[in-house]
């Protein structure tokens, strides 16, 4: 079933917050549409939220949030408990599951601004866990030695506490900066008329539509487990946040 009617997301809005209220918006064999949301839907190489919704009488367990018809779609583990259409519901996000994937998001954007500013690498790649991630870059090649420069230099950044700031732009303003679109190919669809940029203030500014910490302090330390090449002027480095949440 196709949802209709708007839907607000508050996860781009707020990623610290972790409930929220909402109505049934519509029914599937394997989920609901809500017409507001705390959850994240999956995508830009952020997985999607897991968590629970719960209404008067019943509540049922979100194993992933995707998007579906243009709307979040949150997938359940027993289709056969959902509310009808229109139930009042409050969804609430696994928090510490969320928070460990937006330090780790944040923590690739620092990585890509480090990597970008001192050889000139723009990212061709990317995905991510929480608390693992992997970034690709147009390099020529990659070593050892190589990685663990970038996870030194990274980590004297992090602690620096660059603050985090999230602005939108007209998709006409966004694409005049050289600098915003750091992938090796502009992968923003053409419909898009408004561009959420995330800007770590001095270290990095990046379109994206995820969720991010306010400040590179709360990312922690980043250990650099991997650098391998995925072809010609293709290589890949993998990271893991190993430092305490905050």
């Amino acid at each position: 079933m196709a949802a209709s009617g708007p839907v607000e997301e508050l996860a781009p809005v707020d990623s610290y917050l972790s409930s929220a209220e909402g109505n049934v918006l519509g029914v599937a064999d394997d989920g609901l549409f809500l017409d507001r949301t705390v959850f994240y839907a999956r995508g830009g190489g952020q997985p999607g939220d897991v968590g629970t919704i719960v209404w008067d009488g019943g509540a049922v367990e979100v194993v992933d949030t995707v998007r579906r018809d243009g709307k979040p779609f949150h997938v359940v583990s027993a289709p056969s408990l959902l509310p009808d259409p229109g139930t009042p519901v409050e969804g609430t996000i696994d928090w510490d599951r969320r928070y460990r994937t937006m330090r780790t998001h944040t923590a690739l954007h620092a990585l890509s601004g480090v990597v970008f500013r001192d050889y000139g690498a723009k990212v061709t790649g990317g995905n991510m866990t929480p608390g693992e991630a992997r970034m690709d870059f147009e390099l020529e090649g990659i070593s050892v030695e190589f990685g663990a420069e970038v996870e030194r230099k990274l980590n004297e950044e992090l602690v620096k506490g660059y603050p985090t700031e999230v602005v939108v732009l007209a998709r006409e303003i966004a694409l005049q900066d050289p600098d915003l679109i750091r992938t090796k190919v502009n992968l923003i669809p053409e419909f898009v008329t408004e561009i959420r940029v995330v800007d770590i203030k001095g270290l990095d500014r990046q379109a994206d539509g995820g969720t991010h910490v306010r400040s590179t302090l709360e990312v922690g330390r980043i250990e650099v487990v991997k650098t391998e090449s995925k072809g010609k002027a293709n290589k890949r480095m993998r990271i893991r946040v190993v430092a305490a949440d905050r």
